[in-house]
């Protein structure tokens, strides 16, 4: 397939028949134009917008128990991947995750702390302040349960509440760092592992499909993987049934790639804030240059600077 075709390919003939057919990049471009459509709307889209909220909550809900259900399953990939490869398959498991903790660390610490640096703050200072909810995000791994605790944290450093208020829920649907770097290190894994051959043409579109594609993994644990399978479906260049190749350490995974979305979040509030004049720098230091305290008023960390 050329590009012509293939760009020809992500628009869809009906409405409903990208739906049917499973086409991920034909409804990624449906659900794009309907949310501008809705967006021209304004008030006249509301109900739309109210309803669809609600379709979303009963499938976060049905994802929720699916989700309950992945240690049997992941059990029964570990159980089908050491069976037919052998025990050597979980030394190659345990190389993937390393690399996916490593990438986001390097990721962390040189990217989101150079932004850092250039918006005026120290990131290791802000992690030691937010760092109680970083605890939650590991434990679910999943930032959308901290979403609350990080905007209140965000406002009362010294963040505008316009702003906090507009870049965190963004940020949660667009700003998913951790993800994209799951999903592309995953993908070139199946590769290999499936003796997949890819040129550097396929690989540059694998990243530029994930880039978008990623954009349905917010918030829902598990979600990346599904995320996953339904890119490398639509791509058809890696055989899907090497996502069972990696089923049994996808939770393991899906805790490094939470805990970047999330730190990458509140490094976006505050250097937007930051930039449009909109933070507080003498509230930020009164909260941070308070001693040590105990619970969840724990806010030991220093000034910014």
């Amino acid at each position: 397939m050329g590009a012509v075709d293939y760009n020809l390919h992500i628009i869809p003939n009906t409405f409903i028949g990208a739906f049917v057919e499973g086409e991920i990049l034909q409804v990624l471009l449906i659900a794009l134009l309907s949310g501008f459509a809705l967006s021209r709307l304004g008030e006249h889209g509301r109900p739309v917008v109210n309803l669809l909220h609600d379709f979303a909550r009963i499938f976060y809900s049905i994802v929720t128990i699916v989700t309950r259900l992945a240690p049997i399953a992941a059990f029964g990939a570990m159980a089908f991947t050491v069976g037919k490869y052998g025990l050597g398959s979980l030394s190659a498991l345990a190389k993937l995750m390393a690399c996916v903790y490593l990438t986001c660390g390097v990721f962390i610490t040189i990217v989101l702390g150079l932004i850092a640096r250039m918006g005026g703050f120290s990131l290791w200072k802000i992690i030691k302040y937010i760092r109680e909810k970083l605890f939650i995000v590991i434990g679910t791994s999943s930032s959308e349960a901290a979403l609350p605790g990080l905007m209140a944290k965000l406002e009362r450093v010294g963040c505008a509440r316009s702003v906090v208020g507009l870049v965190v829920p963004a940020g949660y649907s667009c700003n998913l760092d951790g993800t994209c770097i799951y999903l592309t290190m995953a993908a070139l894994f199946i590769a290999q592992a499936t003796d997949t051959p890819l040129t550097l043409a396929h690989q540059l579109g694998l990243i530029a499909v994930l880039l978008l594609t990623s954009k349905g993994a917010a918030g829902v644990t598990g979600s990346g993987f599904i995320v996953l399978a339904a890119t490398l479906a639509a791509t058809n260049t890696i055989p899907v049934v090497g996502m069972a190749l990696i089923l049994g350490v996808d939770r393991f995974m899906s805790e490094a790639r939470a805990i970047t979305n999330f730190i990458g979040n509140a490094v976006a509030t505050l250097t937007l804030a930051r930039w449009e004049g909109e933070f507080d720098r003498t509230q930020a230091n009164a909260i941070l240059r308070r001693p040590a305290l105990t619970g969840a008023e724990a806010l030991n960390s220093p000034a910014l600077d």
